[in-house]
């Protein structure tokens, strides 16, 4: 991550709605599927405002990062239990003894994911669960996830094939993220045509646009914890071994 990334993250993850909005649909995610109390291991921590979350809902919370500004910036919000670790490589937790595992837009980013996930599988417990989010949709691949340094988009099919191959069943799949697909599907139209040289961001909106597209993040959770969502932007998933 770009260091500029992170201090945009420090800002913007309290109270943006994509962040927000992520945030309270992998809570309760976890909640329905492997609930605390346990050990709960995120990978690729960012500004750490997750693991904050994480540990109020009573987990016993770490996590890894490449940055060292990264680790810096999370232990002084008072987590101390994160150490900076490349995810390609064997995971420092005992085999079987972690309760969940959060890799939120993660995958996307390394080479071997399949890697990745068989280290998350031998550190967690047989009853523990995975939580993931990755962007959908390979036709939308673009410059701008150039710029953030995604080799991938994914399809179902590859999430479940890169699942497998690492030893995981997939308990639940399902997209999210679905109302801002035309949207995105238009800029990205756009970009193709007419290159941006700048780096990627999160775009600016005001109050009552960030309140709307919280409510709109809200209506989908209902729907797709009961129903499935058609399409979207992103995939959220939830792993067992």
């Amino acid at each position: 991550m770009d260091p500029s990334h992170l201090q945009e993250l420090v800002e913007l993850e309290d109270n943006y709605w994509w962040h927000v909005a992520k945030r309270q649909l992998v809570t309760r995610l976890l909640q329905r599927h492997c609930p605390a109390p346990g050990r709960l291991v995120e990978g690729g921590i960012g500004s750490g405002r997750n693991l904050v979350e994480f540990s109020r809902l009573g987990y016993d919370v770490s996590g890894y990062d490449l940055m060292p500004e990264s680790v810096r910036h999370v232990r002084d919000r008072g987590i101390e239990d994160v150490r900076v670790h490349d995810l390609g490589q064997p995971w420092p937790d005992a085999a079987g003894t972690v309760r969940a595992v959060v890799l939120l837009d993660v995958l996307e980013h390394v080479a071997s994911p399949v890697e990745v996930l068989r280290h998350v599988h031998r550190i967690l417990a047989s009853d523990g669960c995975v939580i993931l989010t990755v962007p959908a949709h390979p036709w939308l691949y673009s410059r701008w996830d150039e710029q953030l340094g995604h080799f991938r988009r994914y399809t179902t099919r590859e999430f479940r094939q890169h699942a497998c191959a690492a030893g995981f069943r997939v308990q639940w799949l399902n997209y999210w993220n679905s109302f801002t697909l035309p949207a995105a599907v238009a800029v990205r139209s756009w970009e193709k045509l007419f290159p941006n040289r700048d780096r990627p961001d999160f775009p600016q909106v005001s109050q009552f646009t960030n309140r709307a597209l919280l409510t709109a993040a809200a209506a989908e959770r209902w729907c797709l914890t009961r129903f499935g969502i058609p399409s979207g932007l992103s995939l959220a998933g939830v792993l067992r071994k």
